[in-house]
């Protein structure tokens, strides 16, 4: 599996700041990797690395994206992002700013499009969709044997996927407002024309149908913009999952990649052994997405099996329940269950940004303090080194 983060570059005042492009000079020159430059990688559209770890450029010049290479456990997947969130700080440090794992800005901003051909054709195409887009989310790759099997798993994942919104929620604010949503990105996000849930197919030459329908409309740019939650990569032998806001912390990111690797283990299992495509309409799939950004794990989910709310707790214990054999076997069950006991007991990262400016009434402070949680995962980890 990989991982790749999308990052906000903000200033000492809570700001996102037009850095990202300058950032990755300096990290560039610093040796930091060899895709660490980057215009040609971002050029050809978003750019899926499960291979090797770099930093890139995002469409807005206040962002910078990681990407892991490819781990095998969990303690790899940590190691990895304690590692390129740190060089990416580092990067943004040098050119006076942070860079802080948040879904949307708490303090109003104006994005700047990152320079570049492809930036240009999207925010000439897309307008205001394009121009007024500053979110940062989470995609994870699973490898898969094929696309039949990839195909397999896609139909049989897609009705847990907004549950992955509402654990991971990290996006209250937009444009220094409070939203009443706890993941707004995911809200933002679905402005574009290719964006959200689709239905299952019946193989992979039928996926490859749609995407070829897809882009014979001339409304997208490429196989970049098949925007879809969960879609077969165009690069690699893997399953990509969309939906997730940029978490937090660390660990809520190790913890979403497990469950997500054994949701994908889980639906290819299901497939061989002939077991039935879960029944849940598009539309009803679309729904189940709004819920979960509206009231992320505060409230109510739909529920899969069913189609009817439930308590998004009960929802999240019946995801991991259902994909526990596959946790057992990769040996994953018990990191995940910890992560979610965490999640639940302290919350997600919406609820972070709330409590922190219901006590200063500052959205500067609430940046401030997801600037630190972004890398407190790294910090303890060097302070328990160190002694």
């Amino acid at each position: 599996m990989g991982v790749e983060e999308e990052l906000l570059v903000v200033d000492a005042n809570g700001r996102p700041v037009p850095k990202g492009p300058q950032a990755l000079d300096v990290a560039s020159r610093a040796g930091e990797g060899e895709d660490v430059n980057l215009h040609d990688r971002a050029e050809h559209g978003e750019v899926e690395t499960p291979e090797t770890a770099h930093l890139m450029p995002e469409l807005k010049a206040q962002q910078l994206e990681l990407g892991t290479p490819v781990c095998s456990t969990l303690d790899d997947v940590r190691r990895e992002l304690r590692h390129w969130r740190g060089r990416a700080d580092a990067a943004a440090s040098a050119v006076g700013a942070r860079v802080a794992a948040l879904a949307t800005s708490p303090v109003a901003v104006e994005p700047v499009p990152t320079e570049g051909e492809r930036y240009a054709r999207l925010n000439e195409a897309f307008g205001l969709t394009a121009w007024d887009v500053l979110t940062c989310g989470c995609h994870v790759h699973v490898s898969v044997a094929d696309d039949e099997e990839g195909v397999a798993v896609l139909n049989r994942i897609r009705v847990w996927l907004p549950v992955l919104t509402a654990m991971t929620a990290n996006s209250p604010y937009w444009r220094g407002r409070d939203t009443a949503y706890a993941s707004f990105r995911s809200q933002v996000w679905h402005r574009w024309p290719s964006a959200g849930p689709n239905g299952p197919f019946a193989d992979a030459a039928d996926y490859h149908r749609l995407v070829d329908e897809v882009l014979a409309t001339e409304t997208v740019l490429d196989t970049g913009m098949i925007y879809f939650d969960a879609r077969l990569s165009a690069k690699w032998p893997t399953v990509e999952v969309r939906t997730a806001d940029v978490a937090l912390r660390v660990e809520d990111a190790v913890t979403l990649s497990g469950i997500v690797r054994g949701l994908v283990e889980t639906a290819a299992r299901e497939a061989r052994a002939g077991g039935a495509v879960p029944h849940m309409r598009p539309e009803v799939l679309r729904l189940a997405a709004w819920r979960a950004g509206r009231s992320g794990l505060s409230g109510n989910l739909v529920h899969p099996p069913t189609g009817r709310p439930a308590p998004a707790t009960d929802v999240l214990a019946e995801l991991v329940d259902s994909i526990r054999p596959a946790l057992s076997d990769a040996g994953d069950e018990q990191a995940v269950e910890q992560g979610v006991r965490a999640i639940l007991e302290r919350g997600t990262g919406a609820d972070l940004q709330r409590r922190v400016h219901r006590e200063t009434g500052d959205p500067a402070a609430v940046v401030r303090a997801a600037v630190e949680a972004t890398h407190e995962d790294a910090d303890r980890a060097t302070a328990e080194a160190t002694g």
